[in-house]
């Protein structure tokens, strides 16, 4: 059994690969869950190369069964959850009369539904972590476009509202089982997700993925007393 050990989904590149690389260097087996094998197995084996303890498992996370397949993976190795990280996301923006019907489904299964089902599937291990030194965490990745409403994004923005109102929910509900969550709200990141903006926003005037994973290293040493319900990170001169 791993002394302390994490899932983290989107984990292949930008914030989830980050969020890993800081769980690695804090002590943690982490389990690295992404749709894309390629992309994965790379990742995993750049942290792997670098001594850390890692597992990837390729999954498609609008699927509850690919949702179960990680969490039974990750149980089956590592025995014990203290932190899972809910980041896998993605957005298709569109006018409000042009929105397809696969498309909405697609952006609520990912961005919030996922999240419901990997709550539900690992709570089992959560509480348990609870139990032993109350200080278990789950961080879900929101957006910027969570706290205010996004005209042409709308159902990612939508989707983001949810993020923060079930996170704001689970600590409510789970807080006395030493179970703590934490939405992340940040505006562009330079990751591949924002590369439709990039014509308007360059890359390099974007957050970097390592601040967020920054803040996740933030959030692993706060006490038992301590709950962060949501962090925004915004760029210089950006309102909210």
């Amino acid at each position: 059994m791993a002394a302390r050990a994490a899932i983290v989904t989107g984990a292949s590149s930008g914030i989830g690969l980050s969020v890993a690389r800081v769980l690695g260097e804090e002590g943690f087996a982490v389990t690295m869950a992404a749709r894309r094998p390629e992309k994965l197995d790379a990742a995993v084996a750049g942290l792997a190369t670098d001594g850390f303890d890692v597992q990837g498992v390729a999954a498609n996370v609008a699927e509850e069964s690919d949702i179960q397949k990680v969490v039974v993976a990750h149980r089956e190795r590592y025995e014990r959850l203290d932190v899972l990280v809910n980041n896998a996301g993605l957005g298709i923006a569109v006018p409000v009369g042009e929105i397809q019907t696969k498309r909405l489904d697609m952006q609520l299964d990912v961005n919030l539904r996922s999240i419901v089902i990997f709550y539900r599937e690992c709570l089992a291990m959560l509480q348990a972590a609870g139990a032993e030194h109350s200080n278990a965490l789950v961080v879900n990745t929101a957006s910027i476009a969570g706290k205010r409403g996004v005209g042409g994004n709308a159902v990612y923005s939508a989707s983001k509202f949810g993020v923060v109102g079930w996170t704001d929910s689970m600590n409510r509900e789970l807080n006395s089982q030493g179970i703590k969550s934490t939405a992340l709200c940040p505006a562009f990141v330079d990751t591949p997700m924002t590369d439709y903006v990039k014509e308007h926003v360059p890359g390099e005037d974007m957050i970097r993925p390592e601040d967020i994973g920054e803040a996740v290293r933030y959030l692993l040493k706060t006490s038992p007393t301590c709950v962060v319900p949501e962090i925004m990170f915004i760029r210089p001169g950006d309102a909210i």
